[in-house]
């Protein structure tokens, strides 16, 4: 897939195109953080179509193409189904409605955990279809050689510790993690092992607020928070649960909208002008000459 291909701005509902202006870069973001603090807090948000992305891009940093569409656009049980062909096409979507924040890209499940040849040639193919800028991929210490190979070979690693859905069947469940010493011990060490394997930042989600704390005071590169800590030094939300779209969240999001009541109400309404022809009127009718 083409990222060369532009919205023709004449017939497309995706009208109007923003103006180009330059992107920001992976490293622009990693410099954020000096001496352990940033200089200013990371939004990122995600994103699975393109008027989607153009709607968010000039409110973020980061845009993430999460295999969290698995759930929230197919319908699926969990993101264990999500295949590259999706993660590719959909990105492929929120690099050409943006223009602003960095494209990260989620790697599904099953395409890197054999070896980091595996990894380098599914994340390969993502960039060079989607034109996505970045990767994302879970795991702490057992993934830090996968990330050491993708980035010596040209591949922004964005890490993901703590709370990893793709590991759900191990895991047991989307329970908060962290609970014990020794599985906070093993989180830190895990976000630790990113960082230096060269993760350029690492998503701690679904932690005990004080590893949060702790990740973000010891490692140096950006900490983006999910379920974990205002402390963090980002933050990032499935968007379709910030926009309440889902009557079941997670307890750490927080609803910015009703959406899914507007929407319903929307389509009462139209269902009812329908019914009683009310629609269309003239307004929506062409006149003969």
């Amino acid at each position: 897939m083409s990222t060369n291909f532009q919205l023709d701005t004449a017939t497309s509902r995706a009208n109007p195109t923003p103006a180009p202006m330059r992107r920001l870069t992976i490293p622009a973001l990693r410099r954020r953080k000096a001496d352990g603090k940033v200089t200013e807090p990371i939004v990122m948000l995600t994103a699975y179509t393109a008027r989607q992305a153009q709607l968010l891009d000039s409110h973020c940093d980061m845009l993430l193409v999460g295999d969290s569409l698995g759930q929230v656009i197919y319908g699926l049980p969990s993101t264990l189904p999500v295949t590259l062909d999706m993660m590719a096409n959909h990105a492929a979507a929120v690099v050409r409605g943006s223009y602003h924040a960095v494209v990260v890209v989620d790697m599904p499940f099953g395409s890197y955990e054999a070896s980091p040849q595996q990894a380098f040639a599914s994340a390969a193919r993502l960039m060079e279809e989607s034109g996505a800028a970045a990767v994302k991929l879970e795991g702490g210490i057992a993934m830090a050689e996968t990330v050491e190979f993708l980035t010596q070979r040209g591949i922004p690693v964005m890490g993901h510790v703590g709370l990893t859905p793709q590991a759900v069947n191990v895991l047991g469940g989307y329970g908060a993690r962290g609970r014990s010493d020794a599985e906070a011990e093993k989180i830190v060490s895990d976000a630790k092992a990113l960082e230096q394997a060269g993760a350029f930042s690492i998503v701690v989600e679904g932690v005990v607020e004080p590893i949060a704390i702790a990740i973000t005071q010891a490692v140096p590169c950006p900490i983006i928070g999910i379920g974990a800590s205002s402390q963090c030094d980002g933050q990032v939300l499935v968007t379709e649960d910030m926009l309440g779209m889902f009557e079941r969240v997670p307890r750490f999001v927080k609803r910015y909208s009703n959406m899914a009541e507007s929407i319903s109400a929307a389509a009462e309404t139209y269902a009812s002008e329908v019914r009683d022809r009310s629609f269309p009127s003239q307004d929506q009718t062409y006149p003969s000459k």
